[in-house]
């Protein structure tokens, strides 16, 4: 009779040792990534955003394209680049310096430069979901480069470990991020440096970034030591005072968290100002999310008794990878409107394979070209991203009491 394999020694087990297997795979991975790296992008080369047709510029300024064809006429604010057939392109730091040439002449202040004004609080917002594939990073990339479009100072933090969100802003950890740099550096026990020498700038005017990789995973190993030595402080207030540092820098920081409910997450939820929970509108998704709120009110509710603040200016649900057209999801989209209210948001972020197909070159919607698609798709999609993100802009200015 053969014995049983489950009771076997390990090391008479067959087959290939887990350990070495994953391992030879990653570094096979991590040199074809680079490989595509260096075809998309050439050795020492940057990233680059692509300049806007004066068009868009004017759509992005809310103004007339007659007028700024005017005011370069003119010779007022600066000159766009003069492509075939006469067509009008502005690069982003000249869509900035429209903005505050054009905010010295507005009769509302604020109309072309939205950001805070004296007395406003820094919006700090995190982006959260226990559930990978929720679009969690998509949505802040888009978010965090949208208010960067419109005029305020945005810093965008990678806190998830497998850092997307950074990939997707021209940073790959493996190779650019060798000594370190990440969020971690600042909020570590053990001599952290100050986040302004962590900072990077973007290709985007008004966005910089502190990119993510794998060391912010030791933050999850090293609280629970410095818990048990009672050194530290509160760990929850780490991230909070650490953007205390660059406070006056910025109008709004938006975090992405990673898809687990660690120290790092709830060291976010409590320097944020506001709450975004991305929900794929299916069965299993929403279940996902049901378990994950419960254990969030549970820890935070800890957090709050140990001196947490957990007062926030908004708390809202972002349906993500949403099709009209598909029953069940609009089922348990009314159903989520239904339970939550107005802590859905009005908008949901519609499924496209604009995004997706963006994302393959390591580009969100606003930074490429939109001839790469066919354009009903381009306007249907870019129509649902800048909806909900104007929506969301909305609840930013309510919070400043505007």
């Amino acid at each position: 009779m053969a014995k049983d394999q489950s009771v076997l020694p390990l090391r008479q087990r067959g087959g290939e040792r887990i350990d070495r297997l994953v391992g030879e795979h990653a570094e096979k991975l991590s040199e074809r990534l680079q490989a595509h790296r260096a075809q998309l992008f050439p050795p020492n080369a940057r990233k680059e955003l692509r300049r806007f047709t004066s068009g868009e510029a004017a759509q992005l300024l809310g103004v007339k394209d007659a007028y700024l064809r005017k005011l370069h006429l003119e010779g007022r604010g600066p000159s766009p680049e003069i492509r075939a057939g006469g067509r009008r392109y502005y690069a982003p730091e000249d869509i900035q310096a429209l903005r505050e040439l054009l905010e010295q002449g507005a009769k509302t202040p604020g109309t072309y430069l939205p950001g805070r004004r004296d007395g406003d609080h820094l919006q700090v917002i995190t982006v959260i979901n226990f559930k990978g594939g929720s679009g969690k990073t998509t949505t802040a990339a888009h978010l965090a480069q949208h208010g960067a479009l419109q005029g305020y100072r945005v810093l965008a933090i990678d806190l998830d470990p497998q850092a997307s969100l950074s990939a997707l802003h021209g940073f790959q950890p493996e190779f650019d991020l060798l000594d370190g740099g990440t969020l971690y550096d600042a909020i570590t026990y053990d001599d952290p440096k100050p986040l302004a020498e962590i900072i990077q700038r973007t290709y985007f005017t008004n966005l910089d970034i502190v990119p993510g990789n794998l060391d912010l995973q030791e933050f999850e190993h090293e609280t629970p030591m410095a818990l048990s030595r009672g050194e530290g402080g509160l760990f929850f207030t780490r991230v909070g005072a650490v953007l205390g540092q660059v406070e006056q820098d910025y109008d709004l920081v938006i975090i992405d968290c990673p898809p687990s409910l660690g120290f790092l997450t709830m060291s976010a939820l409590s320097a944020a100002t506001a709450v975004l929970v991305t929900v794929h509108p299916q069965m299993l998704d929403v279940m996902s999310m049901c378990q994950f709120l419960l254990m969030t009110s549970n820890l935070l509710g800890v957090v709050s008794d140990a001196g947490g603040d957990m007062s926030y200016d908004w708390m809202r649900y972002l349906v993500t990878r949403y099709e009209p057209g598909d029953g069940p999801q609009n089922e348990m989209v009314a159903f989520m409107r239904s339970m939550f209210g107005e802590h859905v948001l009005n908008h949901p972020m519609l499924k496209s394979t604009a995004i997706s197909d963006a994302g393959i070159t390591k580009q969100t919607l606003y930074e490429i070209e939109k001839s790469q698609f066919t354009r009903s798709t381009y306007e249907r999609a870019i129509e649902s991203l800048n909806s909900v993100n104007g929506e969301i802009e909305g609840l930013i200015q309510k919070a400043w009491g505007r």
